[in-house]
């Protein structure tokens, strides 16, 4: 089953799809947040699209486990698109996602001016990659 995973943000939303074993994330595209609904649907749609089985959506936590206040519109954006598809979406802990999505762009030799550029949508998608691997890779060892 392919998994849909979102990473959002105030001014991208980075997206990640597995591919149809559920076994390695993939970075799919980056789409331009414009207002929740709008971004719930056009989220839903494309997991459609890939034939997503479920959608997981990346939230930040604070030390005591509790969502941070992106954590909470990370929430809110996941409500939204449960209301706009039967499949199933879930909060999972990015942390660490961007740190990792700067770390593999260093490693892919993406020159630090470009890492830098405003509107650069690279590492949001590199860090819906990375949310997704994290959740596949947990997935895989509770089943072992």
């Amino acid at each position: 089953m392919r998994i849909l995973a979102v990473d959002p943000g105030e001014k991208r939303i980075g997206l990640a799809i597995s591919d149809p074993t559920g076994i390695i994330a993939n970075p799919l595209t980056v789409l331009q947040h414009s207002a929740r609904a709008i971004d719930a649907a056009s989220i839903a749609q494309l997991a459609a699209e890939h034939e997503a089985g479920q959608i997981i959506v990346g939230a930040s936590y604070d030390e005591e486990g509790q969502l941070t206040p992106q954590g909470r519109r990370a929430e809110r954006l996941a409500q939204a698109i449960a209301a706009q598809t039967e499949l199933p979406v879930a909060l999972w802990d990015e942390a660490g996602s961007t740190q990792a999505a700067r770390r593999a762009s260093i490693e892919l030799g993406v020159p630090a001016r470009k890492r830098r550029q405003q509107g650069h949508g690279h590492l949001d998608e590199i860090a819906a990659t990375y949310i997704l691997q994290t959740y596949l890779d947990a997935q895989r060892h509770r089943s072992i």
